[in-house]
């Protein structure tokens, strides 16, 4: 669920009480470890932390317009959300095992780590994955990520070339058949 808040204030005032009150904790430790070139801010109708243009003047390459997203944190319909970009740089293998360190049941999709009460979230681990990957750090990966993203495409031809002579006879014969 997106909120049209514009404000942190906002947002956190539209939540019921329990809500408000596992996001405010999970909030507290997130700024506590959050490296000081990232900004709180709203995004995506949700409290985000972004690398401002200041600091990332290209922005996000999706919409240049906008800061480069690293974590957000939600109330969603079913559950409360923690969005953790750094994962995909290289940290997943980590998070995953520190949280199950803590005998808590991890519930995550690719970035997400879903949680229904606040019981239910690794506070300590939160705040560790938010402290390892300084905006520096995030930005490098990040433009490493996008740099080999738009390297072309194979061609027809080295695909061809790649594929091993036996697999290519094996699928001749496959075909065959299937006509």
């Amino acid at each position: 669920m997106q909120s049209k808040a514009t404000t942190v204030a906002q947002y956190l005032a539209e939540l019921p009480e329990d809500r408000r009150k596992a996001i405010e904790a999970v909030r507290r430790v997130i700024l506590k470890h959050l490296d000081k070139d990232y900004q709180e801010t709203m995004s995506y109708g949700m409290i985000g932390y972004v690398v401002p243009h200041s600091v990332y003047p290209p922005g996000y390459h999706c919409d240049p317009k906008l800061p480069l997203p690293f974590a957000g944190l939600a109330s969603q319909k079913n559950h409360m959300s923690v969005y953790l970009m750094s994962v995909y740089s290289g940290e997943e293998k980590w998070f995953r095992e520190q949280w199950a360190r803590t005998g808590k049941k991890l519930d995550m999709g690719k970035c997400c780590v879903r949680f229904k009460k606040l019981e239910d979230v690794a506070l300590d681990v939160i705040g560790e994955a938010i402290r390892r990957v300084p905006a520096k750090k995030y930005i490098e990966v990040y433009e490493s990520v996008i740099k080999n993203s738009r390297k072309k495409p194979a061609t027809k031809k080295a695909v061809k070339k790649a594929v091993a002579p036996k697999a290519r006879k094996v699928a001749k014969k496959s075909t065959k058949r299937g006509k």
